[in-house]
């Protein structure tokens, strides 16, 4: 026998039929208009504007130029070894000068088109860029974050805020938590003074123009203790902005902090003066 939805008087509902029809049709209506929408104005490649496959892809050509970061790679900075040393192995420079987070992760190497994907993102005001960024940080996110890790994104001083309008880390690390969990957090970490610009700095100089740059809001102090941090930027070169965020936040009460940016560069890259890396 057929099951009727009743209203409270004990007649049939013919709404909700009816909202499910209108639904349906509608959801019609957007697919064939994105299709329609697809034949006029072909989507273009995120990086270099020619033709691709999806709306928010990479074409054939751009992804062959992308280098991932693969196994086998260091255990704590993420950096690829030339040869499988085993699990948990890790670089000289691990054991020399070993960070104060835990470990630093990225999909990609910072290189060839993950480059125009950064400048075009945090210079060219390509916002739309963070959703499909954020897709390839997914990969190495799923081994680093549960339910209860905080996404905290590294912060903007607000002058450079109101310069830029935006936040690229805060925009990376909110739609890098609407595909593998976590808890969006823009809020807890601030930058409480105005920095230089990285830019042109050697890696010393960085550090000090970082150093105590970075607070923890007093009113998430409760959020924060004893929970794991995943501190989210786009570039990773010299890391010292990303130390001086993980020392406020293991300062103030933080379990736990890894590291997740969209590429890093490598060691010998000559990349640590890049305006890329400039917050």
């Amino acid at each position: 026998m057929r099951h009727q939805n009743l209203q409270d008087n004990g007649e049939p509902d013919r709404v909700a039929p009816l909202a499910r029809l209108a639904l349906n049709s509608f959801s019609a209506l957007c697919w064939t208009s994105r299709r329609v929408l697809d034949l006029l104005l072909p989507p273009r490649c995120l990086t270099c504007d020619t033709p691709a496959d999806r709306p928010d892809g990479i074409c054939g050509a751009c992804w062959r130029q992308l280098q991932f970061v693969a196994p086998p790679v260091c255990a704590v900075y993420g950096t690829p070894f030339a040869h499988d040393l085993g699990e948990g192995a890790v670089s000289a420079r691990a054991i020399s000068d070993p960070p104060v987070y835990r470990k630093v992760r990225a999909p990609l190497v910072y290189r060839g088109p993950a480059t125009r994907l950064v400048t075009g993102l945090k210079f060219g005001g390509r916002r739309d860029l963070a959703g499909p960024m954020a897709g390839l940080m997914a990969h190495p996110a799923r081994t680093m974050v549960a339910a209860e890790t905080l996404l905290v994104p590294v912060p903007l001083h607000p002058w450079r805020r109101i310069y830029r309008r935006f936040n690229q880390s805060a925009d990376l690390a909110k739609a890098l938590a609407g595909r593998v969990g976590g808890i969006y957090d823009p809020f807890t970490l601030t930058r409480s003074r105005p920095t230089r610009q990285q830019v042109g700095l050697e890696a010393k100089a960085r550090q000090a123009n970082v150093r105590n740059a970075f607070t923890v809001n007093p009113d998430r102090l409760h959020l924060l203790h004893g929970r794991h941090v995943v501190l989210i930027d786009d570039v990773l070169t010299t890391g010292a902005t990303v130390t001086a965020c993980a020392k406020a936040l293991l300062k103030a009460g933080a379990a736990e902090v890894d590291v997740l940016v969209f590429a890093m560069a490598l060691p010998g890259d000559g990349r640590e003066g890049s305006r890329d890396n400039d917050r």
